[in-house]
Order: structure tokens, then C-alpha cells, then sequence
């Protein structure tokens, strides 16, 4: 069901935004501050998801709620101001602890592992959190079933937080391979939210290991690609180099240019509109030639106020 707009400039058949990441969580706080929170569906990134000393661990859905709540840490995942001593003492015992849980977002990741082993769906699980988080956006996985993301290196196949984390991103990338793909299924609301959106934005997010896992799950690259809506996605290159993680460093080594204009080729097929940086205002004509609508606004997110600026351009950017 389409939600009516209430505030100035939005969509009256909702914003539908396909998100993984830091990037993709601050544009969306800056987006509820445009928009009614209610009328955003928020599609997310489970390729990240993984089990870590057996608890189910989300971390892009996460790293969403958290931002939306207002609590997200200073580097942009986590609880604001969490503690370690679960994981200190997990090291102390010889367990692995590599992966930065806090005590608090470790009572995240605990309900909902207990959630799921009762029989809810990622799906239902998440749709809790949120709620219990206040925020009032729809967060939905693009799957409930497993779906993980495999990064190929000189080092091996590599699971994606091996990679992210434990190797602090320092392989170069050759593949990235997504196994669960063809048996995944969308997760209900997933197409809908795609096809009866009026405006439809992929989120300045790495093209390789936050937005294609979403659009590798059956079916919905085709309601993308279908979508009536008005389409959009927000370059995460700024000036030849990535503002947050490996986006550059894999456009480079999986063959691309790395540039704003080559994360647009991407997504040429799948969009309108592409926004990338003033600075790469000279790079305009390299994106229209792609046959795509460009436009070149300040995105950069430095505090919240940075957030809701990029947001109100990228809507503005829909609407022209």
C-alpha cells in the first residue's frame, strides 16, 4: 500500500532506498529529515550478514537502525559510547575476537538469534528491532535466506567480514562470488516496495558488496529495472577515491574505471539520474553520455546537518 506524503517535496507513492553501509546509513538519516520516516522503505545488504561465536550478526541492518535511531558509534557502526568487556574477556578466555561486538549491541545480535531459533524470519526479526529502536522507516532484508558474500584474493575465497575485518580490506579483490544467490528468495514487501515506489534511490553504497547482492537476488534487478518509478543512485566515488571502505580499491582491481562515471556504467541500465560530487562536476558529460540524467551536488556527509543537505539535493535531483 502506497503511503501518502505529508512533508514538502516527497514522493506521494513513497521512497523505496536500496542500502548497505556507513554511506548508505547517513544518507538515510538525512533523508527522514526531508521526508516523512514513514514513507521510506529501506531495502538492506544481508551479503555481510555472518555467524559469529553461533549468533546470527547483521551488520548492515545494524549499522542502518542504529544511524536512524541516533545512536550509531563514532565510526559510524556500533552503540555510541559502548563498552568491551564481554569481548575483552572472550580474548581472555582464547576465544576469537577480532570482530568488535559492544556489550550493548551484543544484546542486538543476542534477540535476535533467539528470534530466529524460535521460527521468525530475518524479515519479522528485523521489523522488531526497528521498532524497539523507534524508527518509524520500513527496514527490510532483501532475503531472509542465506545469502553471504564471498570475496576471491590472492589469499583464497575469502567470507566477507574475514576479508572487511579480520584483513582490514588489504587483499586485492578478484571476484566477488555470491553462492546463495540463485536460491534466494526476495523477502515479502521486497518487489512491492520497488515497483509502487515513486521514487526509487540506490544509496551512495560500494556497487560490488552493498548494492549487488541486493540486485543479485532473484527478481529484483528485473523490478528495478521495471520500476515505474523515478530512479536514482548517488556516486560513493568522490574524486577518484572512496569516502568510507575498499569501493575504489575494488572498482580497480575487478577491472573498472574508478570514477564516478564508472559506477554509473553499473548502473545504467537500472536508473534515471545519477548524482555525484561537485568536484566531479567536469565528469557530468562522461555520465550523460552513458544515457543518464547528471547532476553534481556537494555529498559529502561530515555531521547531520551535511546529511539532510545531500538528501534534500538528491530529491531535488528526482524531481527535475
Amino acid at each position: 500500500m502506497r503511503v501518502r506524503a505529508t512533508s514538502i517535496g516527497e514522493p506521494a507513492g513513497g521512497i523505496t532506498v536500496l542500502a548497505g553501509g556507513v554511506g548508505a546509513a547517513r544518507f538515510l538519516a538525512g533523508l527522514a529529515t526531508c521526508v516523512d520516516p514513514a514513507s521510506i522503505t529501506i531495502i538492506c545488504n544481508v551479503g555481510d550478514d555472518f555467524e559469529w561465536h553461533g549468533l546470527h550478526v547483521a551488520p548492515d541492518i545494524d549499522t542502518v537502525i542504529y544511524t536512524l535511531a541516533g545512536l550509531e558509534g563514532e565510526g559510524g557502526w556500533g552503540l555510541r559510547d559502548d563498552s568491551n568487556v564481554a569481548l575483552g574477556a572472550l580474548g581472555e578466555l582464547g576465544g576469537e575476537s577480532w570482530f568488535g561486538i559492544g556489550d550493548r549491541d551484543l544484546a542486538t545480535h543476542l534477540h535476535r538469534t533467539r528470534m530466529l531459533r524460535e521460527g521468525m524470519t530475518l524479515a519479522d526479526a528485523t521489523a522488531v528491532l526497528a521498532t524497539a529502536r523507534g524508527v518509524r522507516s520500513a527496514v527490510i532484508p532483501v532475503t531472509n535466506d542465506p545469502h553471504p558474500t564471498v570475496v576471491v584474493t590472492d589469499a583464497g575465497e575469502l567470507p566477507f567480514q574475514v576479508y572487511f575485518v579480520q584483513r582490514r580490506a588489504s587483499d586485492a579483490v578478484h571476484e566477488i562470488r555470491l553462492p546463495g544467490a540463485a536460491e534466494a528468495r526476495p523477502a515479502p514487501g521486497v518487489i512491492d516496495a520497488i515497483h509502487d515506489a515513486e521514487l526509487v534511490i540506490v544509496a551512495p553504497s560500494n556497487p560490488f558488496v552493498s548494492i549487488e547482492p541486493i540486485l543479485a537476488v532473484p527478481g529484483v534487478r528485473d523490478a528495478l529495472a521495471r520500476s515505474p518509478a523515478r530512479r536514482v543512485a548517488v556516486s560513493p566515488i568522490i574524486g577518484g577515491a572512496a569516502v568510507k571502505g575498499p569501493a575504489a580499491d575494488m572498482l580497480r582491481t575487478l577491472g573498472h574505471e574508478v570514477s564516478a562515471p564508472g559506477v554509473a556504467a553499473l548502473y545504467r541500465d537500472l536508473i534515471d539520474c545519477f548524482v555525484l560530487d561537485a568536484v566531479d562536476a567536469s565528469l557530468v558529460p562522461a555520465v550523460e553520455a552513458l544515457g543518464l540524467r547528471a547532476v553534481a551536488v556537494d555529498t559529502m556527509m561530515t555531521d547531520p546537518p551535511a546529511r539532510a543537505r545531500v538528501a534534500a539535493a538528491v530529491l531535488q535531483a528526482a524531481r527535475a
